[in-house]
């Protein structure tokens, strides 16, 4: 039996396929957004076509941005030699509230994973060894370091064991992030100290 009619019954629809959003939610999201003001429903109607439309990948770290670098790979001030290698852009604002990483970072928007069809081709580690390879040309005397800071499952120690097999043959130090960051825990939920604590206590791979 339908209780909402067709089109409280499309938005419902919509936002439980959200990740995430259960049946529940998605009726108390689109109840609310019912009640909203016009203008407001609107502006966020606007705001989520714009940002699909116009957000891509930053061209040096692959992170979602609306400009052709993003505000940290644009910054002259952080390190650039220092790479941070992550999953997904939430992770790089994970370790960016710890407000001590002075690097820059690489997004791999994905990690290998065969049982889910995943390979290294899927994510980005063409546009990394491509990077490395222009910091590689680089006279500096700075030395450049990767520090992989993907998840602590199968799948992120998997991508990290490939990066270090891919990137070690260069010359280029490769460090992980210690252990104080939980098995199977995800990046973006875990705290800033303990973030902080495994970026200092980082091995080399």
């Amino acid at each position: 039996m339908e209780y909402y009619s067709k089109q409280i019954g499309n938005l419902i629809g919509a936002l439980s396929r959200l990740p995430g959003i259960g049946n529940k939610t998605a009726q108390r999201l689109a109840f609310h957004i019912l009640a909203m003001p016009p203008k407001d429903v609107r502006e966020l109607a606007n705001a989520m076509t714009d940002a699909r439309e116009n957000v891509k990948c930053c061209r040096e770290c692959m992170t979602l941005t609306d400009d052709e670098l993003c505000p940290i790979c644009s910054n002259a001030k952080r390190n650039h030699k220092q790479i941070m290698v992550v999953e997904n852009s939430r992770d790089l604002a994970a370790y960016e509230k710890t407000g001590k990483y002075t690097g820059v970072y690489h997004v791999l928007h994905g990690a290998i994973s065969p049982l889910n069809g995943v390979g290294p081709g899927d994510i980005r580690l063409k546009e990394l060894m491509s990077r490395l390879s222009r910091l590689d040309e680089d006279d500096d005397e700075v030395k450049t370091e990767v520090i992989v800071a993907t998840g602590s499952d199968l799948e992120g120690e998997t991508t990290a064991m490939y990066i270090s097999k891919l990137v070690k043959p260069t010359g280029i130090k490769v460090t992980r992030i210690a252990s104080g960051v939980p098995v199977g825990g995800d990046i973006e939920y875990i705290d800033e100290v303990t973030l902080l604590r495994a970026l200092e206590g980082r091995t080399e791979l």
